[in-house]
């Protein structure tokens, strides 16, 4: 029986490992949100918008570069990192991410500008399939849900330190050092995650994967604070070997065409790429990137207050993306995106609507009101969307599709952004308050998705998810090899409607 001390060190020795674990995608999570609140900051400041002589056309193109870039680098960032490893992509987007701040921030033209954005995507494409593939793989089943949730819901701690360094460097307006200081520490966080690669271990799976066993082993155990020996760690790595050797022997081998191999797979996909338009379609972005211009439709043109209210928005998000985490186990994937989504809608019809009554009128009730369902539809966002964009990606897919699947959902988001970036400005501009009943009745197409189709993940580790997929019987003790049967494949059924 182990002892208080023994315990006390196993505890920290597991805290430790995940604390560094779940640092590498808290810090490249700030890197990915740090470079949409700095656009949406930016287009605000006159400095910026003076030296670059911005049209509606060129303010999008700025704006979209990144998602462009990651969508180039998207095919094969999955390939890359399940080759080398999920460390090494990570390395690579820190590099590629600070070269790409640098030109950013230095820019003499709009091209350079460009330029640097399009790098700066490149390292944010290759960061989200390493950061949340890795996050996935290398945690405890116990704290995978909550370290998953974190990855994206520290999206609002990036968010709130771009608004934060915009809003104090606007001070400095009419100066361009006012636009340039923001862009130029956008390097600081890709610095961090390089820092703390070196102490953490690569992915046990990976590692099992490429026969490098008794690395994972001593992975698993430091993972899960115990000894090699401890029955916990042993079951864990016994049931991956059974399913990576299944998935092996199934014809399952790393690549794109795996994907589409079997009805499980493509269900599998399916689910994983309806992220996307959950994350990226829902209306957040409207409010990232041009709440400049959805605040001046509801009478606040002010810029230093424009700038004022996202660093407060920010911070909102943080708070309910760390609730809505640590609820999703609780919650479960489904219930959690459902009432997430359900509340967006809701408050951007009332959005909608107040802008459309109030507007640029002048009352001080309707322009708080307008704030106020910012706020809400943002806090609504959070609480579920936020965590699940990176928490239900990685457990729906298996070992064989996950990193290229995670980069194929990486791709639709970021084309999702693109469509974002390009067409809403023309939207605010055309049909103003319009806009939010559009996205809010196509938000509804997206809740009826996730409702019909979507398959409950909480309390299973990703080895138990495979089975729900593949309608396999992992033997009671996880001593044995997985067979086919048909039990687990009535629990999928069961589970996809079930909230």
């Amino acid at each position: 029986m182990e002892g208080p001390v023994t315990l006390s060190k196993s505890l920290l020795r597991q805290s430790l490992t995940t604390a560094l674990v779940v640092s590498v995608c808290v810090v490249d999570s700030v890197t990915i949100a740090y470079d949409g609140s700095l656009m949406g900051s930016l287009n605000v400041m006159q400095s910026y918008q003076d030296y670059f002589e911005l049209t509606t056309a060129t303010i999008a193109v700025n704006t979209c570069a990144t998602f462009l870039g990651a969508i180039l680098v998207g095919p094969f960032t999955g390939m890359l990192i399940d080759w080398k490893g999920r460390k090494l992509g990570l390395y690579a987007s820190g590099i590629v991410n600070i070269i790409g701040a640098i030109i950013a921030g230095a820019a003499t033209n709009i091209a350079m500008f460009i330029a640097g954005r399009l790098i700066i995507g490149i390292g944010v494409g290759l960061g989200q399939t390493a950061a949340g593939t890795y996050v996935a793989e290398t945690t405890a089943p116990a704290i995978r849900p909550f370290a998953l949730g974190l990855y994206f819901s520290c999206w609002a701690v990036g968010a709130l330190l771009a608004a934060g360094m915009s809003y104090g460097t606007s001070s400095l307006e009419p100066s361009n050092w006012a636009w340039r200081i923001p862009s130029l520490l956008q390097a600081a966080p890709p610095l961090v995650v390089m820092g703390i690669i070196y102490f953490v271990p690569e992915s046990p799976r990976w590692l099992i994967f490429n026969d490098r066993r008794d690395e994972a082993l001593n992975v698993l155990a430091k993972i899960n604070g115990a000894d090699k020996q401890d029955p916990n760690v042993q079951l864990q790595y016994k049931e991956i070997i059974d399913t990576l050797e299944y998935e092996k022997g199934e014809g399952g081998s790393i690549g794109l065409p795996t994907m589409f191999k079997s009805p499980s797979n493509r269900k599998r996909l399916l689910l994983a790429l309806s992220i996307a338009p959950l994350a990226m379609l829902t209306g957040s972005n409207i409010i990232t990137y041009y709440f400049g211009s959805m605040l001046s439709q509801a009478g606040i043109d002010d810029p230093t207050t424009q700038l004022q209210i996202n660093v407060i928005l920010s911070a909102w998000q943080l708070v309910v993306a760390i609730i809505g985490s640590s609820l999703a186990e609780r919650l479960g994937r489904r219930r959690l995106a459902l009432i997430s989504l359900g509340l967006c809608c809701v408050f951007f019809y009332m959005l909608a609507g107040l802008t459309a009554r109030y507007g640029t009128a002048g009352d001080k009730s309707g322009t708080y009101g307008t704030i106020a369902c910012i706020f809400l539809f943002l806090g609504a966002y959070g609480f579920g969307i936020t965590p699940l964009t990176a928490m239900y990606v990685p457990e729906v897919l298996s070992y064989n599709m996950r990193a290229n699947g995670i980069a194929m959902q990486g791709m639709l988001i970021k084309s999702c952004g693109v469509l974002v970036s390009m067409a809403f400005p023309y939207l605010m501009e055309s049909i103003g308050w319009k806009t939010y009943v559009v996205n809010a009745s196509w938000n509804i197409l997206i809740w009826l998705y996730i409702y019909f189709q979507w398959v409950e993940t909480k309390g299973l580790t990703l080895e138990e998810i495979d089975a729900l997929f593949e309608g396999v019987h992992v033997s009671p003790d996880h001593g044995g090899s997985l067979e086919k049967g048909s039990d687990l494949a009535v629990i999928s059924n069961a589970q996809t409607t079930t909230s």
